[in-house]
């Protein structure tokens, strides 16, 4: 499997911590933005893009609404798995049509680790 950056869109320092140290126990290139800003600023230097193999959208999102924020990513990276960490308040229904994983929180450790070896693993085999 190719070596593939791993963009966690989180907000909440503590959250993000968490989960950027849960998922570099197996995927070395993991990196974190701080809102739907930074993630859009970043998507955008080709470098990064370059490697990008999986976006999580984290359970805390300020400035877009969780489907809005995907529904603008999906526009800019038509072809990247995204994996929707949902929250309390939405359901699989509001993303529709944009072709992600939506996952209800709470996830166990392991669930999300095999959740995004999977999405990379898929994207990687699509490419083949």
């Amino acid at each position: 499997m190719r070596m593939a950056t791993i963009l966690l869109v989180d907000d909440d320092s503590l959250h993000a911590s968490c989960m950027v140290s849960l998922l570099r126990r197996r995927f070395a290139d993991v990196r974190r933005a701080a809102d739907a800003a930074e993630a859009f600023c970043l998507i955008e230097e080709p470098d990064f893009a370059s490697t990008l193999g999986l976006v999580i959208a984290g359970q805390h999102r300020p400035g877009f609404d969780g489907a809005d924020f995907v529904a603008e990513l999906r526009a800019r990276l038509p072809l990247t798995p995204i994996l929707v960490l949902g929250t309390e308040d939405e359901s699989a229904a509001e993303y529709a049509g944009l072709r992600v994983v939506f996952a209800p929180t709470p996830l166990k450790a392991e669930r999300v680790l095999a959740l995004a070896e999977e999405m990379l693993r898929h994207d990687h085999d699509a490419a083949a």
